[in-house]
């Protein structure tokens, strides 16, 4: 018989409903404990906490995202990463929900880092407030997805860009979902997918669509032993480098969070409207994926604003993988990832490996 039970919620609940200071790490940690526990809890209790969370604005506070992180991370399914100890693992994620509805970026950018050198294991799910999520492009461009047997760690290759989908990984936030969906706003659990990566990089590139939560996002991060990471916000309040104007910044380096301002110059491209890096279907934003990293030296005039909005994005990933050292030379080095089809290989290999392993787990066939 569990531990917990609704009589053992209910106290936390008051706590959090009726004194919201006094509801610490641990509260939090053990309410969570119950909710993942199947069939404990009566809905009302579930959504009057996710509701509480939000109003009293706990969610808001960088010891509950570490806090939830970690029992999310705990209950997590395991992948067990190749030379993990060696590489500087890194990842670019963003925490959507900023309207933009923009080309998939952060993926490509991903993508094109990886091309140029970096170990990128990107953790990543299907569109929720955009058309066209980092999955939903992946699939389109023929890629399949290993879901990890449980109990036994899901083995990683060592591939420049691996993708993992976190529902394969992450069973608890299937038993919220409809909770979440239910709710007319989003919760912790909406933006806690670039904190709950099963591969622990050790570097990120992180995007925020609110600048308020910029240095908490930046603390949660370091608390959740990330060493060097950078948390972004457009000026448009998007959740990506933005390549129109300025973008806030807050880097994480050596255990100290520094705030700074970003600006397309500073990568050494052109500003250019949001309207130019517009997304569509995943099948549309696939298509503009696979020209733009196989047309070399040659790249549509019209797909420019993308490579560039790509090109800021990739050249910031590769600075905190620690493989640029300045955001212009991580511009040249994610371009000549481009032009010399590095970055299209980088994807070959990653849509290779999930092929082999597709068959590998595949039921031998009878005649």
């Amino acid at each position: 018989m569990s531990d917990y039970t609704a009589s053992t919620f209910k106290p936390l609940l008051v706590k959090l409903v009726e004194t919201p200071e006094y509801f610490t790490p641990d509260d939090l940690k053990l309410a969570l404990e119950h909710i993942f526990t199947p069939d404990i809890l009566l809905p009302a209790q579930i959504g009057a906490f996710l509701t509480a969370l939000h109003i009293h604005r706990v969610e808001r506070r960088p010891e509950s995202l570490a806090a939830a992180a970690a029992v999310l991370r705990g209950r997590a399914l395991k992948a067990a990463v190749q030379d993990c100890d060696t590489d500087f693992v890194v990842d670019i994620v963003g925490t959507g929900g900023d309207g933009h509805n923009l080309f998939n970026v952060s993926t490509t950018a991903a993508v094109v880092a990886a091309g140029a050198g970096a170990r990128v294991i990107k953790h990543g799910s299907r569109a929720t407030t955009s058309s066209s999520g980092s999955a939903d492009l992946l699939e389109s461009l023929d890629c399949l997805f290993t879901a990890p047997t449980p109990g036994m760690p899901m083995p990683i290759p060592r591939v420049p860009f691996t993708f993992i989908l976190a529902p394969h990984y992450h069973p608890s936030l299937a038993l919220l979902a409809p909770y979440r969906k239910s709710l007319p706003f989003r919760t912790m659990f909406n933006v806690l997918g670039p904190l709950i990566n099963p591969a622990h990089p050790r570097g990120m590139v992180l995007g925020i669509a609110e600048p308020e939560v910029g240095t908490t996002f930046a603390k949660s991060l370091r608390d959740g032993g990330v060493e060097r990471a950078l948390v972004v916000c457009g000026y448009e309040k998007l959740d990506e480098i933005s390549c129109a104007g300025p973008s806030w910044a807050w880097e994480l380096r050596d255990g100290k969070i520094t705030e700074a301002t970003l600006h397309p110059e500073q990568f050494g491209v052109k500003v250019h409207p949001l309207s130019s890096v517009a997304g569509g279907s995943p099948e549309e934003n696939a298509a503009t994926f696979k020209t733009l990293l196989t047309s070399g030296d040659n790249t549509p005039q019209e797909l420019i604003p993308v490579r560039d909005f790509v090109l800021i994005n990739a050249s910031a990933l590769l600075v905190v993988a620690g493989l640029a050292e300045d955001y212009k030379q991580g511009t040249k080095m994610a371009l000549e990832s481009i032009t010399s089809g590095s970055a299209w290989n980088a994807l070959q290999q990653f849509r290779d490996a999930g092929k082999f392993a597709t068959a590998k787990l595949a039921p031998p066939k009878t005649v």
